[in-house]
């Protein structure tokens, strides 16, 4: 399938699967409030998706190694569309439990899957682009789908999971009807290979450097709220704004600058450079004193946070010797440990002083590049210009 014609297609999924997804972000705390969920329980609620998203992803990874990238990337599709049909229909709490557990176990399949599909379908020159449209897809679904679900929730709190379900539906038909197959039949090599192999050598240092920038965004994102109603006085409607403007920024250089950046310098050069961006971000944050500075200085920390997976994503399908599918799915249980780790972290850090969840993040920010580092002195980095 031509690249020119992939690429758009694969945005589209991507970006309805993140608009289902995002549309119940602000929804499904208060619904479960309503089905008698205490703090305790609104906290496994969403760390059970996280973990079975940790669990499942390298498995599906390499089931799309064996049998190919669309129908794995169906079922996590139709998975997520089952969980949020469940979550309309539920009228107790273990309802809810049981589509998280199911919509993580199933659609922890679309991540690795559709990073996989990209290093099939592009160049290793330019493989940095295709990896930062996926990434621009994800970051626009999030602007967009808590919105959506903002809106249609003002009526009936179950009306933001039926329209995440249909669009999930849509999305399956579009998987089903307009993208082919990437995945070329002569891959037996890659499917005797142990799951494991992806992580073997210096690129497992690659998953760790993964894992540092996850806990670190994620910890951002279960304080700032807080942080900002302190600091700056600013409320929901407020931090909504800021969330989209930085949404927004991170998915418009995930789109247009990470392909250019990577096929000009390097994806080590670009992932080195948006981690010193992050980390300046993570410094800037400390001087939040209203709406502007907020929106200028999350913005920065988002920029340089998001050219950074695109890039390792490339970089890591570019150097494995196991399937792009393991590999992508590897990634991705890391990414979801460290979603899973970082909130309860960040917040207790945040317990202790204001500050600490951004001095920690900048701190984790410097481990990882010094990891990179010495993953370049291993003589691994891949040079594409």
């Amino acid at each position: 399938m031509e690249t020119k014609k992939a690429l758009p297609i694969l945005f589209l999924v991507m970006f309805l699967v993140m608009i289902g997804f995002g549309i119940i972000i602000p929804v499904l705390p208060f619904y479960a409030e309503q089905m008698g969920a205490n703090s305790f329980q609104l906290g496994l609620l969403m760390a059970v998706y996280s973990l079975m998203q940790l669990i499942f992803a390298p498995f599906w990874g390499r089931l799309s190694d064996r049998i190919g990238r669309k129908p794995v990337m169906m079922i996590g599709i139709a998975g997520l569309a089952i969980s949020f049909f469940i979550q309309a229909l539920a009228t107790e709490l273990w309802m809810l439990f049981a589509a998280r557990i199911i919509g993580g176990l199933l659609s922890s399949a679309n991540m690795p899957t559709a990073m996989a599909y990209v290093a099939d379908i592009t160049t290793p020159e330019n493989r940095g682009k295709g990896m930062g449209i996926v990434g621009a897809a994800v970051g626009l679904g999030f602007v967009f789908g808590p919105a959506i679900g903002g809106i249609f929730s003002q009526n009936s709190m179950s009306t933001p999971f039926f329209l995440a379900g249909a669009s999930s539906v849509i999305t399956l038909f579009i998987v089903l009807f307009l993208l082919k197959e990437s995945l070329q039949k002569n891959t037996e090599q890659t499917i005797k290979v142990s799951r494991w192999e992806a992580f073997k050598g210096s690129a497992s240092i690659l998953f760790f450097l993964q894992l540092l920038i996850s806990l670190s965004l994620s910890g951002l994102e279960a304080t700032f709220a807080y942080f900002a109603a302190e600091k700056a006085g600013l409320g929901a409607t407020q931090l909504g704004y800021i969330f989209m403007i930085m949404g927004f920024a991170g998915a418009m250089v995930q789109g247009g600058l990470v392909g250019k950046l990577t096929k000009k310098y390097g994806e080590g050069t670009v992932i080195q450079g948006g981690i010193i961006v992050s980390a300046t971000g993570f410094g800037l944050i400390l001087l939040v004193d209203s709406f502007t500075t907020a929106a200028i200085f999350l913005s920065i920390f988002g920029i340089g946070n998001g050219v950074i997976r695109p890039s390792v994503s490339s970089l890591l399908t570019k150097t494995t010797t196991a399937g792009h599918g393991s590999a992508t799915g590897l990634l991705s249980s890391f990414d979801s440990l460290g979603r899973i780790i970082g909130p309860p972290l960040g917040g207790w850090l945040f317990s202790m002083s204001l500050g600490l969840p951004y001095i920690s993040g900048a701190i984790l920010s410097v481990l990882a590049f010094i990891l990179y580092q010495v993953y370049r002195s291993k003589g691994l980095v891949v040079q594409t210009n």
